[in-house]
C-alpha cells in the first residue's frame, strides 16, 4: 500500500471492494441509513488504517475519493496512528474534517485519537464553536472521550448548556456527554439537570441515556424520570 499515484489507490479500492462482506453491509447500511458503503467491519479497517499510517499515508490521502463511508473511516483512524507534531495533526484533522459527514466515522475516528490525552481541554473548543455540525460532534465525541475529570467537568457542563444546534445528531452527542458526565460525576451533574437552559429533547435523551445505564441505581433514574419535560 504505497499509494505513489492513482493507480495504487484504485488498486487498493478495488480489492477492498472485493473484501466485502454482504451481510454486515445490509446491517451497518440500515444504522448508518446509507447504501454508500462496501461493508468492511471496523477491526478490519483499523487493521488497514493502521498499516497505512506506518507507510505513504500521504499519498493515501491524497487520492481517496472518500466516496464511500469506508474510506472517509480509513483516513480518520489513520490520524489516530500517527506519531507526528501536534500542529501537523491538527492540520490534517482540519482537513478531514470537511469529509466527516457521518456519526460512524466520526465516532470511531475520535475513539482512535488517543494523542487528545495529552492535547490541552482549550484545543477542543475550536470544534464546538464550528456552524458544521459533523463538526460540533466531533468536539463534543472528544470530550467524551478524553475530558471528563474533576478538572473539566464544570466546564464541560457549561459546554453542553451552550450547545444551540437543532441538528440531530448534535443534539444525540450532546445528550451522550451529559449521560457520561452524570455516571462520572453524578452530583455535579444531577444538580446541572435541575438547572439548565437544554432544549426538551437534549434534556429528555439525556436521561434516557443515563437511566440506560447499568451504572446508575435504579432509585435514581426512578427520580430522574420524574424531570421529564
Amino acid at each position: 500500500m504505497n499509494f505513489e499515484n492513482k493507480k495504487d489507490y484504485e488498486l487498493f479500492l478495488k480489492n477492498l471492494i472485493e473484501s466485502k462482506d454482504l451481510k454486515y453491509k445490509e446491517f451497518h447500511g440500515k444504522l448508518l441509513k446509507s447504501d454508500n458503503l462496501i461493508g468492511i467491519r471496523v477491526p478490519d479497517l483499523k487493521k488497514i488504517a493502521k498499516e497505512i499510517s506506518k507507510n505513504n499515508y500521504k499519498g493515501f490521502i491524497k487520492y481517496t475519493n472518500h466516496n464511500y463511508y469506508e474510506e472517509k473511516t480509513i483516513h480518520g483512524l489513520i490520524l489516530g496512528y500517527l506519531k507526528i507534531p501536534e500542529n501537523e495533526l491538527f492540520k490534517l484533522i482540519d482537513e478531514f474534517l470537511p469529509y466527516n459527514d457521518n456519526w460512524a466515522t466520526n465516532d470511531i475516528t475520535c475513539s482512535n485519537l488517543k494523542v487528545f490525552k495529552k492535547i490541552p481541554f482549550d484545543s477542543v473548543l475550536k470544534y464546538i464553536n464550528s456552524t458544521n455540525p459533523w463538526t460540533i460532534r466531533f468536539g463534543l465525541v472528544l470530550l467524551l472521550n478524553y475530558y471528563i475529570n474533576e478538572e473539566y467537568i464544570a466546564k464541560i457542563l457549561r459546554i453542553c448548556d451552550n450547545v444551540k444546534s437543532e441538528e440531530y445528531y448534535v443534539q444525540m452527542a450532546n445528550a451522550w456527554l451529559i449521560s457520561i458526565c452524570f455516571i462520572k460525576f453524578q452530583k455535579t451533574t444531577y444538580d446541572f439537570l435541575l438547572n439548565n437552559s437544554l432544549n426538551d429533547f437534549t434534556f429528555n435523551k439525556s436521561i434516557s441515556k443515563i437511566c440506560d445505564s447499568y451504572r446508575v441505581d435504579k432509585e435514581i433514574k426512578e427520580e430522574l424520570k420524574k424531570l421529564r419535560r
